[in-house]
C-alpha cells in the first residue's frame, strides 16, 4: 500500500470554512467513484485553523501522474475539484498554480507488517 500526504490553505473565511466542511459531510457519489476509479483506498482529511492535511493510501501499483486523471474523467467529480478550489488557496511556498501539495514523509512506524513490528520489538528490549 503507498501513503501520500497533501496540505492546502483554506480561505481565512468562517464561512468558508463552514460551507467546505459541509460539502464533505455530504460527499458527491461521482467524487466517490471517481476516487475509486483512480485506485485510492483510503483518504482523510484533517483541518487545524485554514491548514487542511489529506493523507491518502493506494495500492502499490498506483501512480499519482498516471491515475489520478482517471478521476477527473468523471464530469461530476472535476466540477467538484472546480468548486473546491474557490474554498482554497497555496500554501506559503508552493508553486505558482497549485492547490494540494504533496508533503515528504519524515517518520513511519508501521505495526500492521508482522515483520517490522518483530523488529520494533527486539530494537526496544
Amino acid at each position: 500500500m503507498k501513503r501520500f500526504a497533501q496540505a492546502v490553505m483554506l480561505k481565512n473565511d468562517p464561512e468558508i470554512i463552514r460551507r467546505y466542511e459541509d460539502y464533505h459531510a455530504h460527499i458527491w457519489p461521482e467524487v466517490l467513484e471517481g476516487t475509486i476509479a483512480c485506485g485510492v483506498k483510503r483518504v482523510f482529511i484533517y483541518r487545524f485553523g485554514t491548514l487542511l492535511f489529506m493523507f491518502m493510501e493506494a495500492g502499490d501499483d498506483f501512480d499519482m501522474e498516471r491515475d489520478m486523471p482517471k478521476y477527473m474523467a468523471n464530469p461530476k467529480a472535476a466540477e467538484w475539484d472546480r468548486l473546491m478550489r474557490t474554498f482554497q488557496e497555496p500554501l506559503p511556498g508552493a508553486p505558482q498554480g497549485s492547490t494540494w501539495v504533496e508533503m515528504k514523509e519524515v517518520y513511519a512506524m508501521d505495526l500492521t507488517d508482522p515483520a517490522a513490528t518483530e523488529k520494533l520489538r527486539k530494537s526496544v528490549k
